[in-house]
């Protein structure tokens, strides 16, 4: 039940995303936050989960200078503040540098790190539930047995004194299996005063966030852990962390696919995107690769090594195996495509069938028209894209090639091996190829003749 169900009024909360480390384990020259986890880049995960888990206000920490990343927040976050962080010394030293939102009044505040795409929604709402409940402070942890580079969460009895740095703690506190997950909720009352008292008198003279508990304990504040796994906890610092936070977003994206009612025969080596929608007794094949900004409805089946992006399949349509669908791809009721066919920004209407080895670009095609095997759409001149439509009922033969633009009418006929380069009306025959003529005895002469020519060389 949410506040709103109780008529009770809604909490504020201002999330601060810490997105300016430089990733250099990475190897890139792309901002560590800009790697992508199924489709959607790192920071764009967390914007996405802070959102959803009530954020009213959205700021961003990220390196002056990244229009990139700037422009990342705005199609994620559109209206998200985005402050500069010129300086790294350390990740209070980064949250002050949204000095300006924690100015103003919220409820909550929540921290966040543009570099953790696994920490969901949910875990969120849950770290700052306890601010409601009169938490100055709710840090988010986990129990490990190796806790070796971790923060250690230390307590008294039920109280939370205190987050070390392992390189700052004692041998009795790097026993302590409680860490620190990095993520931090924060009352609005407290939280501004708390971060400007934070000091950097530590082995790596850092301003560090996670010194706020112990500030806020010695001043009666109460301190609590909200548990998390430590898996969905792990921040990405390099390629090898990459991989695994995309394995696991694949098997929560899988999971939720099957439980929706899509049939997966291999989950395992399906991959699919964080915006791929699917309908009901859809069927998926192995090694299927969905990217983003693709729809299946009910029924449809894509069969093996298939590979969609920006697409949209309507009911019952069937698919592959080998088929490749680009940007634009809609393909209507019932369409099926075979081996080999590939379709980028073109419209197949109902019953239309492409079953063998076809290009398809900038195309419109007809219900129930029947495209050939080798057929091509020559769209492009060398500088500009062309259009060719195809009509309802139409038949291109084999080894085809329309040039475009070029309409080819409802119910006409290509003959096979045609290059069209002209319109063809509703109904007619087109042929457009050199006639056949045979030349009897040529072949055996021309065979004496090649024969007698190398005997004579070598």
């Amino acid at each position: 039940m949410t506040s709103s169900d109780t008529g009770a009024p809604r909490r504020s909360l201002t999330a601060v995303v810490l997105a300016a480390g430089k990733g250099t384990r990475m190897r890139s020259d792309l901002p560590k936050v800009l790697h992508a986890v199924a489709g959607r880049t790192m920071l764009g995960h967390v914007l996405a989960a802070v959102q959803e888990a009530g954020a009213t206000r959205v700021a961003v920490v990220a390196e002056p200078g990244r229009a990139d990343v700037a422009a990342e927040i705005e199609r994620m976050a559109p209206g998200a503040d985005v402050f500069s962080q010129a300086e790294r010394l350390g990740t209070a030293h980064a949250v002050l540098a949204a000095r300006a939102a924690l100015e103003e009044a919220s409820d909550d505040v929540v921290v966040a790190f543009g570099d953790t795409p696994l920490v969901t929604a949910e875990t969120f709402s849950r770290l700052r539930a306890p601010l409601a409940a009169g938490a100055a402070i709710a840090v988010l942890a986990f129990e490990t047995d190796r806790p070796s580079g971790y923060g250690r969460v230390l307590t008294e009895g039920e109280r939370v004194v205190a987050i070390r740095e392992e390189k700052d703690a004692t041998p009795e506190e790097r026993q302590v299996r409680l860490c620190n997950a990095g993520l931090m909720a924060l009352s609005g009352r407290h939280a501004l005063a708390l971060l400007s008292r934070i000091g950097n008198d530590n082995a790596a003279g850092e301003y560090y966030l996670p010194d706020a508990v112990a500030l806020a304990a010695a001043d009666g504040l109460p301190v609590v852990v909200v548990p998390v796994e430590e898996a969905e906890a792990q921040g990405v610092n390099d390629r090898v962390q990459l991989a695994v936070a995309e394995a696991e977003i694949q098997r929560r994206l899988r999971r939720s696919a099957q439980l929706g009612g899509a049939t997966l025969v291999a989950p395992e080596t399906v991959f699919l995107s964080v915006d791929t929608v699917l309908g009901r007794d859809v069927l998926i094949e192995p090694h299927v690769v969905i990217g983003p900004k693709v729809r299946i409805g009910d029924g449809c089946l894509l069969r093996a090594f298939s590979h969609l992006v920006e697409t949209t399949l309507e009911s019952g349509v069937d698919i592959g195996p080998h088929v490749r669908l680009r940007g634009g791809a809609v393909l209507e009721r019932g369409v099926h495509l075979g081996n080999f066919v590939e379709v980028k920004n073109a419209r197949l209407g109902p019953g239309a069938k492409a079953s063998h080895l076809s290009y398809l670009g900038d195309a419109e095609v007809g219900a129930g028209a029947n495209i050939g095997a080798g057929t091509i759409t020559c769209n492009y001149d060398g500088v500009s894209k062309h259009r060719t439509v195809i009509g309802a009922g139409a038949f291109i033969g084999s080894d085809s090639a329309l040039v475009a633009p070029v309409t080819v009418g409802a119910g006409a006929y290509v003959a096979t091996g045609s290059v069209i380069t002209d319109d063809v009306p509703e109904g007619a025959l087109a042929i457009a190829r050199g006639r056949q003529t045979n030349k009897p005895g040529w072949a055996k002469a021309k065979r004496a003749a090649l024969k007698a020519a190398k005997a004579k060389k070598s």
